[in-house]
């Protein structure tokens, strides 16, 4: 286990698998355990995966100011570890809600960034799912034997009635593409830190203007993502000059759990 010291003083945990050219992760939630990136497939095969847990997730610590989680002052974050690696460049991947806060950075030090994947991401500088998209898709899953509680879970939470942790766990299987015992052992893993319920409404109070980035940027959607549609991924690779969109047929929100050596030959080939 390794931490550093952010700007603030708040103690933030990073961990580091295999070797090779540095490949800093990010996860979504906002505020997930990032120990649920695994090695993204087998990326750490040929590269160096550095996993940081965000102030306040994880196993990092919670700040004195919960303002300081928006994605916008995480940037400090991701530069403080740079600065505490030793590192003048590196490959920067974000996922999901992870994303905005990669995209922020690789706008603000382009100089630091030789890549960027943005791997389902929420959107450009806050949440820009296309509500049609999603309910689509949700309702072309209607033949599952777990559609009507996912269903009446989603209603609840859009209602805004009953316990939202509760509901999210109902509303899961949307967001893989099979949810099946392996979707499930990856989104239920008990080893895992809880999100704080403070963070989501912390991280997105900076949400705003989004800027392009000059870096090469692979967007990489998931054809099935019910959680957060394929709309923000089109937008994110539109907003970036020359960015690269690909989207992976047959699964959600995490294609590195259920299409792990498509997933990485992707990235692993753009990042070469």
């Amino acid at each position: 286990m390794t931490t550093f010291q952010a700007h603030d003083g708040t103690a933030l945990h990073y961990e580091q698998l295999g070797d090779g050219a540095p490949l800093l992760a990010i996860p979504g939630g906002p505020g997930a355990d990032a120990r649920y990136l695994g090695d993204l497939g087998g990326l750490d095969a040929h590269r160096r995966l550095i996993r940081l847990d965000p102030r306040g997730s994880g196993r990092s610590t919670e700040p004195a100011d919960r303002a300081s989680c928006s994605f916008t002052e995480q940037v400090k974050d991701l530069e403080a570890l740079r600065e505490h690696l030793g590192l003048d460049s590196f490959d920067l991947l974000g996922h999901s809600a992870g994303a905005l806060t990669a995209q922020r950075y690789a706008a603000e030090f382009p100089h630091r960034v030789r890549s960027l994947v943005l791997v389902t991401p929420v959107g450009r500088g806050s949440r820009e799912p296309d509500e049609a998209e999603l309910a689509a898709l949700r309702a072309a899953r209607a033949d599952q034997p777990w559609y009507p509680d996912a269903a009446r879970a989603a209603a609840l939470l859009a209602a805004g009635q009953g316990d939202p942790a509760e509901l999210t766990a109902r509303i899961t299987p949307f967001f893989w593409g099979s949810w099946d015992d392996r979707a499930r052992a990856a989104s239920f893993d008990p080893e895992l830190v809880p999100i704080a319920l403070w963070m989501r409404a912390a991280f997105y109070a900076g949400a705003g203007e989004a800027a392009p980035v000059a870096v090469p940027v692979l967007v990489v959607a998931g054809q099935l993502d019910g959680m957060i549609g394929t709309a923000p991924a089109r937008l994110a690779a539109a907003l970036h000059p020359g960015a690269r969109l690909e989207v992976l047929e047959g699964v959600g929100h995490r294609p590195w759990v259920e299409k792990p050596a498509e997933f990485s030959r992707l990235v692993g080939e753009f990042l070469g």
